[in-house]
């Protein structure tokens, strides 16, 4: 993916706290016909000043096996994250570990045979997270809207799927292998994955992207309205202690959130001006130590450039208390998905 791709100027910033350390909760790695962005490609946008520890791998249908059964084709994800996480442990890379925790795909309407995907998944990773393994939790995304232009057709899913007897059976197989859940689903589907928190309240869950907000089709325009209602929502799931969120993902068009620029990148200054509402909210709802800021780079990154992407961060928690910053920036992150990366290590 470049600029040119989409006839803006970059825009360069130097980062505002060059010495903020940073855990990157959400990002992707893949190889498609219309997108290429792997390790070096990431690289490269972490490199551009930030100080980044450490990175949390989510799924997206990358390398999947082309061979076996249709259920354990994820796991071939999860092989080809787990590679790369060993290159960065190497330190050849750099300070940086890259997919130090992975987040993977598996169906969990097979109910309980979705057990062995699961343990498929942890053994692939190097086991589980106590000796050393990398598997962390799973996302099976349920972002479901009565408008077809909103529907991604890679995921199939449903209105009721978080309420469904099949899924329910197959998400109760994650805590007791001490797995996690992301979660990926439009603002108006909050108050069933709130549903879903309290039928299991022991299995740690973890809202992405702000909570899916739309701003296209038949939402286009109508911002205060879904803000209303999605301000709602998140304050009803703050009530869930399972519950964490991640603040990023505002740079997807779907949000509704782009700048209307055409002349060039937009800066930090503008981009915190368009989240502020969003993520301060969040912030606010869920407590610091219940929210960790993402890049949600490739897919963010039609909308900005890396590092004005934390600057915007930095410009939004800018007046957030030393500890506060150490919660939203990477004490969080490490702690929903159990990395151990030292705030006082090296940069890159």
């Amino acid at each position: 993916m470049t600029h040119a791709a989409h006839g803006l100027i970059a825009r360069q910033e130097e980062p505002i706290d060059p010495a903020q350390p940073i855990v990157d909760a959400h990002h992707h790695l893949y190889d498609r016909p219309s997108l290429r962005y792997l390790l070096d490609d990431f690289l490269a946008d972490i490199r551009t000043g930030h100080d980044v520890r450490a990175t949390v791998y989510v799924q997206a249908r990358a390398m999947q096996r082309q061979e076996g059964p249709e259920s354990l084709k994820p796991v071939g994800e999860t092989e080809f994250a787990n590679g790369v996480a060993a290159m960065c442990a190497s330190g050849i890379y750099g300070n940086a570990r890259v997919c130090a925790a992975i987040v993977g795909f598996a169906d969990l309407c097979l109910g309980q045979a979705v057990q062995a995907v699961l343990q498929a998944h942890i053994d692939t990773a190097g086991g589980p997270a106590a000796v050393g393994g990398r598997f962390r939790g799973i996302r099976h995304v349920a972002a479901w809207d009565a408008d077809p232009a909103l529907l991604n057709p890679a995921y199939p899913t449903s209105e009721d799927l978080l309420d469904s007897a099949a899924f329910r059976a197959g998400f109760a197989q994650l805590n007791p292998r001490g797995l996690s859940f992301d979660a990926w689903l439009y603002f108006h589907q909050i108050p069933r994955l709130t549903s879903l928190a309290r039928a299991f309240p022991d299995t740690p869950i973890v809202l992405n992207h702000c909570g899916g907000i739309l701003g296209l089709g038949c939402y286009e325009g109508r911002h205060q309205e879904v803000f209303r209602q999605w301000a709602t929502a998140t304050r009803e799931l703050a009530s869930c202690p399972n519950v964490m969120v991640k603040l990023g993902g505002l740079g997807m068009p779907l949000s509704g959130l782009g700048t209307r620029r055409h002349d060039a990148r937009p800066s930090s200054a503008e981009l915190a001006e368009l989240w502020r509402p969003w993520i301060e909210h969040c912030i606010e709802t869920f407590g610091p130590s219940r929210c960790m800021f993402e890049s949600n780079f490739p897919a963010d990154k039609v909308g900005y450039d890396y590092a004005a992407g934390w600057n915007a961060f930095q410009r939004i928690a800018e007046h957030a208390s030393a500890s506060e910053k150490a919660d939203l920036f990477w004490r969080s992150a490490c702690t929903f998905y159990r990395i151990q990366t030292s705030p006082s290590g090296g940069r890159n």
